[in-house]
């Protein structure tokens, strides 16, 4: 099944390649981050990213990283990304949207981001938010913001409710990747006025790392995003089985807040939970964070994270700690 992955991923960029050639020149970005926390962690990672149009109202998207992180064991930084020292490509699709009045129908075919509740590189990357959520970090019994899918992913609907499907096998690229086989996954979504919800369910397999696991791994979820005069409040809840015998549930709340008094700066709040039923090894993590989101010059942003977390996923007594990283973007001009 690996084989069968990277056999299509191979021929997905050769397409890449020969749309390119035929259609504008593609755009690039690249990102270097550096960062730390209290806790005795620092990290450096590098993204590109590489996106245009192609013939026929497609377009292309490709990214890849590469990360590192030393220091003691902690979920700090890897909100977007896996932070292994390797090169990783992540993303590569193509997709196309039409949109004719109020109707919305399109198509993605390639290997993207597992379409299950805010699951947008844009939605916890770079956002103010040094860490995933405990619901999205690999190796906490939920789901993870390294899931990938290489497959077809589909969404009709109109502009208010949409309803979106994916098929695909999984290709993580994180030690806790899901071994192959084929994934579901059916997103609906609507809108009304500044609100946003989305209602989601998936059925995979647990990770590999975790030998103890068996059966299929199920979720179902829902998600809120709420915007108006500055103000962005966004989170997700779900319940579920990373795998047979064991059951978890949990989510978070966000608060953005960046006003034009406040200049540069986005100021972020979030809270959130993981209950985590296994007999003897559950697990019942609660986490509370508060921080900004600072943009400098020369594309610098800055981010600053207070953590305070009462309970651990180890079970111990929790800990406060700071978290500080700083990216530099470069858009090569055309």
């Amino acid at each position: 099944m690996a084989c069968a992955v990277r056999v299509a991923s191979v021929l997905l960029a050769l397409l890449l390649c020969r749309g390119v050639a035929s259609a504008q020149a593609p755009a690039a970005e690249a990102d270097v981050t550096v960062g730390t926390s209290s806790q005795g962690v620092q990290a450096l990672a590098t993204q590109v990213r590489l996106f245009g149009a192609l013939p026929g109202d497609w377009r292309f998207y490709g990214d890849s990283t590469w990360a590192a992180r030393r220091g003691r064991e902690s979920d700090a930084f890897g909100a977007a990304y896996p932070y292994e020292p390797e090169f990783r490509p992540m993303e590569l699709y193509l997709e196309k949207t039409v949109v004719r009045g109020a109707r919305v129908v399109g198509t993605r075919i390639g290997r993207y981001r597992t379409p299950f509740g805010l699951y947008g590189r844009s939605e916890h990357g770079y956002t103010g938010f040094v860490r995933a959520p405990l619901i999205r970090y690999s190796d906490y019994w939920a789901l993870s913001n390294n899931f990938l899918e290489t497959g077809v992913s589909a969404v009709a609907g109109a502009t208010w409710l949409s309803a979106e499907g994916s098929v695909g096998v999984a290709s993580d690229v994180d030690k806790y990747a899901r071994p192959g086989g084929v994934n579901g996954v059916l997103r609906v979504q609507s809108a009304f006025g500044s609100l946003i919800v989305g209602a989601s369910h998936i059925r995979t397999r647990p990770s590999k790392e975790w030998g103890f696991a068996t059966g299929r791994a199920e979720f179902s979820g829902v998600d809120v995003r709420w915007m108006q005069s500055g103000v962005l409040v966004r989170g997700e809840w779900l319940t579920g089985r990373p795998f047979d015998g064991a059951k978890t549930r949990g989510g978070y709340l966000d608060v953005l807040v960046h006003r034009p008094a406040m200049g540069p700066v986005t100021a972020v709040a979030r809270l959130e939970r993981l209950d985590y039923f296994a007999g003897r090894f559950s697990r019942y993590p609660r986490r509370y964070s508060a921080g900004a989101k600072v943009r400098g010059p020369l594309q610098f942003v800055g981010q600053v994270n207070f953590v305070h977390q009462p309970r651990d996923v180890t079970g111990h007594a929790g800990h406060g700690s700071v978290d500080v990283s700083l990216t530099y973007t470069l858009r090569p001009h055309k």
